[in-house]
């Protein structure tokens, strides 16, 4: 009797691909066409590439999860399975840091998105440092509820954002004009370059493929549950990716595209009347609202699992009656309502910024370790009678696929993003005495 009951509290595949999709479809893609339409619908060769680069992504991560069903913390269980706690360490440092940037950076879109309908959210700081720490300790409070509360939210929420994407992605089709595709490549560079340029700026957009991962305990039937939402998931958002940006880039001209700032609710308008742009908007607050939730989400299920080895201090080990990790929680929405209130404070911009600059390297490094520890793991139990070649070669892939996204990133950023990272030695360093003083004493 205890079977039925425990699945009750636990992420089925809907909420998880929803984590999934959620967590990778936020307010930054409703900005995207712009980004692109600087290089020409040469762009939409590097949506190809990148979809590409996640799904190969998604199968080592699926791969992973059946691998190792009960690992929670997603790359950080994968990277300290396959090279130890060092590596595993640095993966989960670096994960974390990113965590809680980002989601001040989700943040502060979300309180973007809502000036639409609160001019007064453009005018005043102190407005909307209290709105974006209102939204913040509001689904801090609903993530500490349980994690089945926080996942049907994240299913609710991603149904929604959907909606106005898809909307403007199908009916837009209806409204494309080819001469807005020409030119084809007008970023003055090599096609090569421009689908480098392109495939490393779309490939952001898949960051969070890794999210089902991560709460691997919480999950019913991780061994088939968490591969199916991976894929799943990758499969929805490419498909809302490619077709959104197809269509937006075929009806508005590029010249026109490059200087929006709200691109598919100009797309969404021209298709419905003026009318149309305060749902679009609206479809970008919930996007930013459920992106938010299911990082927090997260936020509280990696330090968890990384302090359940001793390497991250006891306090994030804390579980709540619903067994939430609310210490890890708390401790990550304090620092997130610090960065994000950065943004709104005059002299510190900059530095908010700089922190998000830090944090895009950090992500992609558990994917290239990922990549290579799926090999290592396939060696270690012995599974490579009769698929060695699909195993060496689909964590290859990976391992590639990530190494050329860090590349992309520039040259600034993998410099202060390895920075980032060192900081954290002298954390491990600490950590190691305390383990070894505990066990002699």
């Amino acid at each position: 009797m205890a079977e039925p009951s425990s699945k009750k509290n636990k992420l089925g595949l809907w909420t998880s691909t929803s984590l999934v999709v959620g967590n990778m479809i936020g307010a930054g893609i409703f900005l995207m066409p712009p980004a692109l339409a600087a290089y020409g619908s040469i762009s939409l060769f590097g949506w190809l590439f990148a979809s590409i680069g996640a799904f190969f992504l998604a199968k080592v991560f699926g791969n992973l999860s059946k691998l190792l069903p009960q690992a929670d913390g997603g790359p950080y269980a994968y990277t300290r399975n396959g090279f130890g706690d060092f590596a595993g360490f640095l993966v989960a440092w670096g994960y974390w840091i990113s965590i809680w940037c980002a989601n001040a950076a989700i943040t502060v879109s979300l309180v973007s998105a809502l000036s639409t309908f609160f001019p007064v959210l453009t005018t005043s700081p102190v407005a909307s440092i209290l709105t974006g720490l209102s939204s913040i300790w509001l689904l801090t409070w609903i993530n500490t509820r349980g994690i089945v509360t926080s996942g049907r939210l994240q299913l609710i929420t991603t149904v929604l954002k959907i909606i106005p994407l898809l909307a403007v992605a199908i009916a837009g089709l209806f409204y494309i004009k080819l001469e807005n595709f020409i030119p084809f490549n007008s970023s003055n560079t090599s096609a090569f370059t421009a689908i480098t340029a392109t495939g490393t700026l779309t490939f952001y957009s898949f960051l969070g493929i890794e999210c089902a991962t991560i709460p691997s305990g919480s999950v019913a039937n991780p061994e088939k549950t968490i591969s199916r939402a991976t894929m799943l998931g990758t499969l929805i958002a490419t498909l809302i990716y490619v077709l959104g940006s197809v269509s937006v880039m075929g009806m508005i001209p590029a010249k026109e595209l490059v200087h929006s700032v709200t691109p598919f609710a100009d797309a969404a308008a021209m298709i419905w009347g003026n009318s149309a742009r305060y749902w679009v908007s609206a479809g970008v607050a919930i996007a930013a609202f459920g992106a938010l939730n299911g990082w927090i989400l997260i936020q509280g299920q990696v330090p968890f699992a990384v302090a359940k080895d001793k390497l991250f201090p006891a306090i994030f080990t804390r579980q709540n009656k619903k067994g939430v990790p609310i210490g890890g929680i708390l401790i990550g929405s304090i620092l997130v309502s610090i960065v994000m209130t950065m943004n709104y404070t005059r002299g510190l911009v900059e530095q908010f910024r700089f922190l998000i600059l830090l944090s895009t390297l950090t992500v992609l490094v558990p994917y290239l370790f990922s990549s290579l520890a799926y090999i290592t793991i396939r060696i270690q139990k012995k599974y490579f009678i009769g698929n060695w070649f699909q195993a060496v070669a689909l964590g290859t892939i990976g391992f590639l696929y990530s190494l050329w996204a860090i590349a992309g990133a520039g040259q600034e950023t993998v410099y202060w993003g390895f920075l980032l990272l060192m900081v954290g030695l002298p954390f491990y360093v600490w950590m190691i005495w305390k383990n070894n003083k505990e066990k002699m004493s």
